[in-house]
Order: structure tokens, then sequence, then C-alpha cells
């Protein structure tokens, strides 16, 4: 497809990058931290971490994990929330030349076990919390060397007892569990220090994450990240919003985790890059609890999901907070709902960005323009060095604005799925594609607008139905909090259209919905059936899983 969105970018974007002279995650990070070096990087619960700890304490973890016998290559896998521990454990890991494996803390025994005997991992450092699930499966796995650490374990002596006498005893989130010859991250650090750690040569190629992927659609499968996939996304990432932040000068509010690769790239390697400071949110769940850190500090940016804006947009609070400070918001990880975006902008006085990526993409692959001025719809435009192209079902690309599916080539695309050829080759079109299973098509200034998922589509009377257009005629009624549709069997027009609906106002009757509804889409799109729920079943960083819904969730 002809480069027409170059076109469209905004001044000062170049139409391709040069990683050259980066040739690894490393090579920025170690150059941050000597950069802006007395600069805080990370708060956590109130305590602050330079640039100058950050780079101390992993290069010391670095050391035990040396000391250990732990080999360039080696994966080590992270188990935690956004604590103060993660980006420690995370540089170290990846300054020992070793591969990242981001668990999820939430994750079941059953899942744990697979992504470490897939992943091969020999180590992992996991938070207190989650301890007990570690302890059910380890022996089914490599894993030769465990850190467990607290929750308040970087917080300063008294504030960590506090925080983990809370944990432990209060709120009894940390259940008991035995993991021999564990040490704590302390231990490990100065353990680390002794030993003292070298420097490992790394390349483009070589390999800094295992990001697992497809969970709720099938069997997980670790998407092979090199650093130089990370390097050109965050590289790329820079180019599209340098305009609006300034290096040293930003605050960055972190709610999405690190451990997911939108949070990873977007949050913790941006932000590395600038200098920002970053605000760790443990739990973004708890609305209030974020509502009130967010109003300690002045807040420049903000990256989330469509849920987590809209769960904010609906805290009374949320309204009373300071956003004179705020530089940019930028939404992905799953559709941005035109309503929530409307509303945002007028409430916090910036446009909602709109971005679009996969696992497999590092994750960014388009982006809406940073001097946007208003929400359109759109997933963006290609970012630098990023081609896409949309194909029908034979892979043959079909004509500007017609619908197909969504393919993406760049720098940033993964090198394939860990210890699975087949899954890589088709996935993969012979010219270097990447199939994303994104439904799309691009208009004349080169703007990608996303249909939907296409194993989402719902096929009613031979007619394609595309969820996401009828979630967001739902959410336009001033009674719904949230919804998602799905398909349901039914006998006249084979599927049929079914909604599962948060009510904000109590009295919205399912009548009510579906006379709205007629006023916005077309007949055989209008919802046949309604559930009204008290909330909805999330991912780990609050994607509606439909899925779930489906199998009755």
């Amino acid at each position: 497809m002809e480069k027409i969105w170059l076109k469209s970018y905004p001044p000062g974007v170049p139409a391709e990058i040069n990683i050259d002279d980066v040739p690894s995650l490393v090579a920025l990070f170690e150059e941050a931290c000597a950069t802006y070096a007395d600069h805080v990087a990370y708060i956590s619960m109130g305590r602050e971490m330079t640039y100058r700890e950050l780079e101390a304490a992993s290069r010391a973890f670095v050391g035990w994990l040396q000391s250990r016998g732990v080999q360039k290559g080696e994966r080590v896998a992270l188990m935690m929330p956004n604590l103060l521990q993660y980006p420690v454990a995370l540089f170290g890991t990846l300054r020992v030349g070793c591969v990242v494996v981001n668990c999820n803390p939430l994750y079941k025994p059953r899942e744990l076990e697979h992504q470490l005997k897939d992943s091969g991992a020999v180590a992992i450092v996991i938070v207190e919390n989650f301890a007990h699930t570690l302890a059910q499966v380890i022996a089914h796995t490599a894993i030769r060397h465990v850190v467990v650490t607290p929750v308040g374990e970087l917080l300063g002596a008294l504030k960590g007892l506090l925080v983990n006498f809370v944990v432990r005893h209060v709120k009894k989130r940390a259940p008991a569990w035995q993991l021999p010859g564990a040490v704590s991250f302390k231990a490990a650090l100065a353990a680390g220090r002794r030993h003292g750690g070298q420097a490992v040569a790394l390349a483009h190629d070589d390999l800094a994450f295992l990001q697992y992927t497809g969970g709720t659609t099938g069997v997980s499968k670790g998407a092979m990240l090199t650093h130089g996939n990370l390097v050109a996304n965050v590289t790329q990432a820079h180019a599209w919003v340098k305009s609006v932040l300034r290096p040293g000068r930003e605050f960055v509010i972190t709610a999405l985790p690190l451990y997911h690769v939108f949070a990873l790239t977007a949050n913790c390697l941006l932000s590395l890059m600038i200098g920002a400071r970053n605000l760790l949110i443990v739990d973004p769940r708890d609305i209030p609890g974020f509502v009130k850190e967010w109003s300690k500090y002045p807040v420049t940016a903000l990256s989330g999901v469509n849920t987590l804006f809209n769960a904010l947009l609906n805290h009374p609070d949320f309204a009373k907070l300071d956003f004179s400070t705020m530089n940019i918001t930028l939404g992905g990880g799953m559709a941005v709902q035109g309503p929530v975006a409307d509303r945002w902008q007028r409430v916090v006085g910036v446009p909602l960005l709109q971005a679009y990526g996969l696992t497999e993409t590092s994750p960014a692959a388009t982006i809406n323009p940073p001097d946007m001025k208003e929400f359109n719809g759109a997933i963006g435009l290609p970012i630098s060095s990023t081609e896409v192209s949309i194909r029908d079902d034979d892979g043959k690309e079909v004509p500007l604005t017609q619908v197909g599916e969504l393919c993406i080539r760049g720098p940033q695309v993964m090198k394939g799925y860990w210890q699975r050829p087949d899954e890589t080759e088709n996935v993969f079109y012979p010219d270097g594609f990447l199939r994303t299973g994104d439904i799309g098509y691009v208009d004349a200034q080169g703007f990608v607008f996303l249909v939907d998922r296409k194993k989402d589509v719902i096929l009613v009377s031979g007619f394609n139905v595309y969820p996401n257009e009828v979630e967001e005629a739902v959410a336009m009624h001033p009674g719904v909090r949230d919804v998602a549709a799905i398909s349901v069997p039914d006998e006249r027009s084979g599927e049929a259209v079914k909604i599962f609906v948060v009510r904000k106002d109590p009295t919205v009757t399912e009548k009510a919905l579906i006379a709205h509804c007629r006023g916005l889409l077309t007949g055989y799109k209008i919802p046949k059936h309604v559930e009204f729920r008290d909330d909805l079943p999330r991912t780990n960083v609050g994607k509606i899983l439909r899925r779930a819904l489906k199998d009755g969730a």
C-alpha cells in the first residue's frame, strides 16, 4: 500500500527512524541514568527512587544473578504489580543479558506453570502475596532461584514494616507459603553488591522479552521481542509525541501494570528515554485510591484503556483534580469509545489520543497525532518506519477505504513465537507482514480505522455486525456505565446481538435501551437480548472479556 499517511504526519515527525546508535535497551537505560541521575525516576507509596539509585540497585541485581550462575540468554520471570522492585529487577535482568518473562500476578497455578515451563525460566522474582501460587507448581518447572519480596520491601524501614503488616495481617493478602532456598529482594541486592556484576554485550537481535499473549483465546504463547524491537518502538513513540513531552520535566502516572506490553513501552521505556518521574499505582481497580494519589502530584501524562478512563470519569472526586499540568492522554489496549473520549476532553481539557498495537508489535503500530483537536474514531496513522496493508481472506490487498484484515510490517514486529514455528508461520505473510486478526480500513488521509476483531464479528442473516459499533451506540445512552456485545445463537437469523450492561441509572430498562439503539443502528444491528450486570469480566488491564461472557461468566 502506498504510504499515503505520510502526508498527514504532524510537523517534525520523520517518515523513518534510525536506531543504529542504540544497540540495546541496556544502552538506552544506562544513558538515561547518566543524563538524569539526580532526577526522580519512580514514586511508590510516597517513596522516591532517583535514576542514580535505580542504576545502582539494578547493577546489584546483575551481581546477584551472576553469583547464582545465571547466563546470558536464560529466562528470568517477574511476577509482581507496579512496585519499585519491578524496574530494579527488570533492568537488572536485561543488563545481565537475560530474557524477561513477565507474569501476571493474578495467574492461577495452571496458568503460571504453563508459562514457566514453556519459557524454561530459571529464576523468578515474585511478590509475597502470590508466592503460594508458585509453591504449588515450582517442582514442575526449571526454576532454580527464587526471590520473594514483600510489597513494602523497598519503601524504607518504618513504612515498609507498616505496609507489610497491613498486607499480611489486616488485609490478609499474603497466604502462607513454603519455597525452600528463597531469598528476599534486599538479601539478593546485598549479595549482588558483594559479588559485583560484569557487563554483557548486547545487540538488536538479542531477545529482551518473552511476552505471553493469546491466553484468552487458546494456549498462551510467548512473543519473542528483541532489544531491536523495543528500541525501535520506544524511538517511534518518542518521535511521535516529542512535541508535547519535555525531557526531564514530565510526570507520568502509571496505573496499567508494567508487566503488560502497553505500559512497558508507553510508561516504563518512554519515561526512561525522557527522564520522566513515574508514579506507580499498585492497584488501578481501587479508583478512590487512584484519584487520591493523583491529587498529590502535578501529573502531565497518562496512558490507559477505555474502562479505566470511564471509571475515573464516573468517580465523584475525579473532576475536582487540577488538570492544568496535563499534556497528553493516550488510550489503547481496546477501542476507545466516542462518548468516553468526548467526556474526557470536556473534563480534563486534553484530547484522548487513541493508539493501536499488539503484543507482537511491541506494541505501538498506529497513533493519532498529538495535535489532534478532538476524537476522530481512528486508531491513528502508521508511525514512523511502519507499513500497513489491508488484505482479504486470500491475502490480497484491497483498495483504499475497503474493509479487510489489518496487517503490519516494521522494525517493532516480533521475531516470532517462542518454540512455535508453525504458529509463527501462520501469523506472517511471506512478505513479512504480520496478520493482526483485526478488521479495519484506511481512509484517504491515511488514518486507520478499526472495525473489530475478526473472531468477534457477529453474523446476522448474512450481515456482519461489529460489537464495537453496537457498544459505542449503547454507551451513548446517559444511563449506561459500561457495555459489552456478543453473538448468541438465533433460530431465525443464525446469530443475534446480545448486550451486557452495567447501569449508571438503575431505572434504565431493556425496552429503553433497544429503543435508543433503534435511533442509531440499522435494524439487524439492534440488540435482541439485554442482560444487566453489576460488573463485566475483564483482563488484568481492564479489557472486557467477550469470550468469558460467551462462556457464561
